[in-house]
């Protein structure tokens, strides 16, 4: 039976004061990690850095009265903060108060369409984008990131274009590099990944970018050419709706927001099942929509970005210990201080510095081992039976992946899911359709296996068993058809066609199969059924198609009733 949960703030549900200091702790070591990755995903999203933590503010408190999960950290993401830079980029140039104001009116956008969705219960919208689409699409853009970020760590101007192009450019700009802001960089970058590997309870991110400012302060490295983040509006921000926008610019932000939306539940999502489904508790998929919605409403109104679940600093806040979403209230307190009192301190911050810790962040999303297990699953029956489609799940992933790299973020996305569904319905239309025999282990009496895999074992004489590994309706129909049809050629006189693995049937396919015992008995061969297949068998009545059907309880018995009618005088 499914515990009730409060409408508002359920993680607080049961809550125990000894979960106190362990929400604290946990609040204060992610703080140490949200704020300079807040900074850097803002300069991804091509905004001012403090926009960043504008948008974690109430991100998260709104998430907490709201979501569902206690362990989910909800903030400007490096994936979204991407998508965020290529949809308003198509809209306006980078660096003015245009792309600023639609940067807010996107989250805005994304807000109401995740507030609507959660309304109307889509959280099952997670589930089209499958995981080696999602793979390849994290890789390519974390690849994209990478690429953008590196000019900053060499001190050099950033190329415009896709990621080859970009590429491209740093490569034949590296005589231009700066030696102090290579330094900087790739000694920030060494901190960071260090302190990840070999004392992972320390934010490095925050350790990088403290010796950052601090480098700056001693050495003055802001007069030997190291770029810096420059002033940081201090206080808080501007509350309400962008200004400078009509109708218009908001309508043409809705199915770019529905995309940004997409990703980051799909992200944030399986960041909160991962962990629930450690601390034994339950996620509902339409409260995670709506809190997310919620979030990004409030990310909009405060001048702030898009923002979504993180999974990174959601273990970050899991190993803490965090039992609650008094762990997010507390980073938001945190974060509001540092908005308040401490933004003149990352004024010294080198850019460099920040591109390591994006770099950093993004780096392990290039999982490039993941893309060699989905290319290796596959197998030569495989091959045999799907043909291009049997590495189906890898040809998504690289499709998505370089859909990203070539086409940008959003594009690349649809592109991959759209390969992906039509590999789907490819392998859908040529289902596994094999021969049986019957078994010859003694200790499994009525065991039926494939033929193919089986060789040692001789067919019935005569009568050809078939099993389809899949439901029949329109797309399979002539493929099954046909397939029936060449097997029976092979000197039958019976066909068997076993029903366990065939969980249902659409009309298309019903007048197939009455059409195909008609084809059968004009040429002498009899088709026969085997199973209680119940939902395809009430279709078979309904249409009609099955008023001369007898279907046997197991495969013995209709190939016994074949034999039988196959050695009555006169058949």
């Amino acid at each position: 039976m499914t515990r009730m949960v409060p409408v508002l703030f359920g993680s607080f549900a049961g809550y125990r004061s000894r979960w106190l200091r362990r929400d604290v702790v946990a609040g204060l070591t992610v703080w140490a990690v949200l704020v300079p990755e807040s900074l850097a995903y803002a300069t991804i999203a091509g905004v001012p850095p403090v926009v960043g933590l504008y948008a974690a503010v109430p991100a998260l408190v709104l998430y907490a009265m709201l979501g569902s999960s206690r362990h989910l950290v909800v903030g400007p993401m490096s994936a979204t903060a991407a998508l965020s830079a290529g949809i308003v980029g198509t809209f306006a140039a980078a660096g003015g108060d245009r792309y600023v104001a639609l940067t807010t009116a996107l989250a805005l956008m994304t807000g109401v369409a995740g507030v609507a969705a959660g309304l109307a219960r889509l959280g099952f919208l997670a589930s089209l984008i499958s995981e080696p689409v999602l793979k390849g699409f994290i890789v390519g853009l974390a690849l994209t990131i990478v690429v953008g970020q590196l000019p900053k760590l060499f001190g050099i101007d950033s190329g415009d274009g896709d990621f080859f192009a970009k590429l491209w450019h740093l490569l034949t700009s590296l005589d231009q590099t700066n030696g102090a802001t290579l330094a900087v960089g790739l000694l920030s970058l060494v901190v960071v990944l260090s302190l990840r590997r070999w004392l992972p309870l320390v934010p490095g991110s925050l350790v990088a970018v403290l010796l950052g400012i601090a480098a700056v302060a001693v050495l003055n490295l802001d007069q030997h050419g190291v770029a810096i983040v420059g002033p940081i509006q201090s206080g808080l921000p501007a509350l309400g709706l962008p200004s400078g926008l009509g109708k218009d610019d908001y309508l043409a932000l809705v199915g770019p927001a529905a995309g940004v939306l997409l990703i980051g539940f799909a992200e944030g999502l399986a960041a909160a099942k991962t962990y629930a489904a450690q601390a034994g508790y339950d996620i509902d998929a339409n409260r995670e929509l709506a809190g997310l919605g919620v979030a990004n409403l409030g990310a909009g109104l405060t001048s702030g970005m898009v923002v979504n679940g993180s999974l990174s600093k959601t273990a970050v806040n899991g190993g803490a210990g965090a039992r609650s979403q008094l762990s997010g209230l507390t980073v938001a307190a945190l974060t509001l201080v540092t908005l308040l009192f401490l933004t003149g301190l990352f004024e010294q911050l080198p850019e460099a510095t920040l591109a390591a810790v994006v770099i950093a962040a993004v780096v392990e999303l290039i999982d490039l081992p993941a893309l060699r297990r989905l290319y290796n699953v596959w197998t030569q029956r495989l091959a045999g039976i799907y043909g291009p489609a049997a590495r189906a799940d890898f040809l998504a992933a690289i499709t998505a992946m370089l859909g990203v790299l070539v086409f940008d973020t959003l594009p690349g996305l649809v592109i991959g899911i759209a390969v992906s569904m039509t590999l789907l319905l490819y392998r859908a239309s040529r289902p596994h359709v094999t021969r049986l025999v019957r078994s010859a282990d003694a200790g499994r009496p009525g065991l039926w296996v494939d033929a193919d895999r089986h060789p040692d074992l001789h067919p019935q004489q005569g009568i050809v068993v078939v099993r389809v590994e899949s439901g029949l309706f329109f797309a399979n129909a002539d493929h099954i058809r046909d397939r029936i049809r060449d097997l029976a050629a092979t000197g039958a006189t019976a066909v068997v066609l076993d029903g366990e693995t065939t969980p249902f049937i659409d009309v298309t396919a019903a007048g197939m199969l009455d059409q195909l015992t008609r084809d059968l008995a004009a040429h002498g061969v009899r088709l026969y059924f085997a199973r209680d297949i119940g939902q395809v068998r009430d279709v078979l009545h309904h249409t009609g198609n099955g008023s001369g059907i007898v279907i046997y309880p197991d495969l013995d018995a209709a190939v016994t009733a074949a034999r039988e009618h196959s050695t009555r005088p006169g058949t």
